[in-house]
């Protein structure tokens, strides 16, 4: 003890010396004379880390909060030192080429956190693959001004490059130059602010560093380039894990799933039995525009009539990350949540999966999909049968001439056209069938409005002019907007889906059948938006002063509890029963297989959701970024704050326990997916439901 304190006196005593000698020589003023192209590069790069968390997180406690700021500097000093390396004629190149590469990062994290409300990941490379098909989406819904001004930094590199080189600055700069000494020295610096940094670090931070399922949480604690550096770490993780990780993850899986294999039974047990099922994936469709109307015209007659002859089940989302559409597949089919890194689809369809449609294939059942789009998007063909569907009707399969394409394809109206025969032949060959029919009109950019037909989203309004005479004043509203079109686009696909149910009925496909229709994921739109459809000032075709009575408080929290999505369960004879009714309680994707089960007679032990009849009001439907929320509260994981739904006070220790099996459920469905749990060599996990 005694020796440490002579120690740091000795440090301290140094230091002392150091900063005076800095003072009387002026040795700052030297040094930033001599590393102009140093700390041009270090300020450039740590201002477009700043200007990314500023951007995607819009708060101001999150841009500057010191802690990322001395990672990214950390990160960036050291990089910035290896240039010293070189003699000082080449050291331009280094930086500008670092330079380039870390505005990359911010650009396309920029972009991605537009579209998908989280951070790129390495392991999303397999994916670029897609990004020719939704092109148009990227440039007219993404793309926007703030992903461009990061070009910025290089710019300035370049800048003052050529002003340096008018000064002579590098053959200066070379007489003084002491290439290891002065790269040794900055690496320290660099090195220094991370041990820093690492001693603020709490438990909560290395737990999800190490998780990485947060991304948000990481870039907000530990800065961008610290993020992207453990991604990489992180996305070749799984193909070692895959190796070496085996066991522990069966033990973990073993013991989640131990004693959950007890069958419970309601009123609703078995009432689908032996009835065929069409299920309905509904591209992009929330559940905010049904009983929507725009001058008495409704947006969603079709799914307005189903949900007050059905069931409907009003507080349901979708627990969707990166794999989006095909994340809500993965979970509707199997009640298992999205990978943590990459997408099921794409990464892991070699796995065995338990589903909906291998469960009825075991009960006689014939098993198919159909959706008119490449059969390789988002690797349906491989996926599809790995899920269990014995036919994939794809694009190949259907007539998709230029005139009938809206958007990515074949437009809905002539899907389910066509898809009505080909239910028919299937009808006519089996007994009972289970069929998924995947909708792709109401897809981003929605922009094909010509081709939506006429539904006028303004507002219309009848006053009378100077003689007492009625005059219609029309005002713009949502004409116009990218939600304004979200909607036109949504009125074209519920029609459709009106047709189609009309032509399933004239062929007496309904009298045996249960219709199944759920949201695959939100719009992606932004609190923009909905600001202003909430919030509409017509006198000045603005968005009202927030000091305005009549202006509706719509923050991110109402954003985020705003992006439920429908599903309703529907057959020709409910009206009048006990299946003719509204569920509130709060339900998620990973629900939606337990409570069908129980409704058609199977079970799948290793399904992480609930029967919504089951629990009730206990549930908790998690998300893939570790928020979760109740019917009393809701958790954002990113901030470490919770929004009562109720207005009662919510106990520490719920949040904790909420927070462990959010924890918990997440890396257990993660384990089953890329160690392949549910291997082949396992006995059916199926079992008919007994009354």
């Amino acid at each position: 003890m005694k020796r440490l304190k002579v120690s740091l006196k000795k440090t301290k005593d140094k230091i002392k010396k150091y900063i005076k000698r800095v003072k009387t020589e002026n040795l700052h003023k030297e040094y930033f004379k001599n590393n102009i192209l140093f700390i041009t590069f270090v300020l450039t790069t740590v201002l477009s880390s700043t200007l990314l968390r500023f951007f995607c997180m819009n708060t101001l406690e999150n841009y500057l909060s010191i802690k990322p700021i001395i990672a990214d500097l950390a990160v960036v000093i050291i990089l910035g030192s290896l240039g010293y390396l070189f003699k000082p004629k080449h050291r331009f190149a280094y930086y500008m080429g670092m330079n380039i590469f870390l505005t990359a990062i911010c650009m396309i994290n920029s972009v991605y956190y537009t579209f998908y409300t989280s951070f790129a990941s390495i392991s999303m490379l397999s994916l670029t693959q897609y990004v020719g098909a939704v092109g148009d989406a990227v440039v007219e819904n993404v793309l926007q001004l703030k992903d461009l001004i990061y070009i910025l930094s290089p710019i300035t590199m370049y800048y003052v490059h050529l002003k340096l080189k008018k000064t002579n600055y590098y053959k200066r700069v070379e007489v003084k130059s002491e290439r290891k000494k002065r790269s040794l020295k900055t690496a320290s610096v660099g090195f220094a602010l991370a041990i820093l940094f690492l001693l603020t670090m709490t438990t909560l931070d290395v737990s999800r560093f190490a998780k990485q399922w947060n991304k948000e949480y990481i870039v907000m604690r530990f800065g961008i380039y610290v993020y992207q550096g453990n991604d990489l770490i992180v996305s070749i993780q799984p193909k070692i894990n895959s190796m070496f990780g085996y066991d522990k993850a069966k033990t973990k899986f073993e013991q989640y799933f131990e004693g959950k294999d007890e069958v419970q039974t309601n009123k609703y047990t078995n009432i689908f039995e032996g009835k065929n099922v069409i299920a309905i994936h509904a591209e992009s469709m929330q559940a905010n525009a049904i009983g929507m109307t725009f001058n008495g015209q409704e947006v969603t007659p079709t799914l307005n009539k189903l949900v007050s002859e059905g069931m409907y089940f009003s507080n349901f989302y979708s627990q969707v990350s990166v794999g989006t559409s095909s994340d809500a597949e993965l979970t509707y089919n199997t009640s298992l949540m999205p990978t943590k890194s990459g997408t099921a689809f794409v990464s892991y369809s070699n796995r065995k999966y338990i589903s909906t449609p291998s469960l009825l294939k075991e009960k006689g059942y014939y098993t198919f999909s159909m959706h008119a789009n490449n059969a390789d998007f988002w690797n349906r063909r491989t996926m599809h049968q790995s899920l269990g569907y014995d036919r994939f009707y794809s694009k190949a399969d259907y007539k998709v001439p230029e005139e009938d394409v809206i958007g990515l394809g074949l437009n809905d109206k002539s899907f389910f056209e066509q898809s009505v025969e080909k239910i028919k032949k299937i009808n006519k060959k089996h007994e009972s069938w289970y069929g998924l029919l995947i909708m792709l009109t109401n897809h981003t950019p929605f922009s094909d409005v010509d081709k939506y037909g006429e539904f006028p989203v303004d507002i219309k309004e009848t006053v009378q002019d100077e003689n007492g005479n009625p005059v219609e004043v029309t005002y713009p509203y949502m004409e116009g907007t990218k939600l304004g079109n979200y909607f036109k686009s949504y009125h074209y696909a519920d029609e459709a889906l009106g047709e189609f149910i009309q032509k399933l009925d004239a062929e007496g496909l309904l009298e045996n059948t249960v219709l199944i229709i759920y949201g695959d994921h939100d719009a992606r739109l932004s609190k923009k938006d909905y600001n202003l459809l909430y919030n509409y000032d017509k006198e000045n075709d603005d968005i009202l002063d927030e000091d305005d009575p009549n202006y509706k408080e719509y923050d991110s929290y109402q954003y985020e509890l705003g992006r439920k999505v429908p599903f309703i369960i529907w057959t020709k004879d409910m009206d009048g029963t006990e299946m003719n009714k509204e569920v509130t309680n709060v339900m998620g994707m990973y629900d939606v297989m337990p409570t069908l089960g129980n409704m058609l007679g199977f079970y799948n032990k290793y399904q992480l959701g609930h029967d919504i009849f089951n629990i009730k009001e206990n549930n908790i439907v998690v998300f893939p970024n570790g928020n979760w929320v109740t019917n009393k509260v809701y958790y954002n994981s990113q901030k470490g704050e919770y929004l009562s739904l109720t207005g009662e006070a919510i106990s520490e220790d719920e949040i904790k326990k909420n927070n462990a099996y959010t924890t918990e459920l997440l890396d257990v469905s993660n384990d089953i997916i890329v160690f392949d749990l549910l291997n082949p060599k396992e006995e059916s996990q199926m079992k008919n439901i007994q009354e």
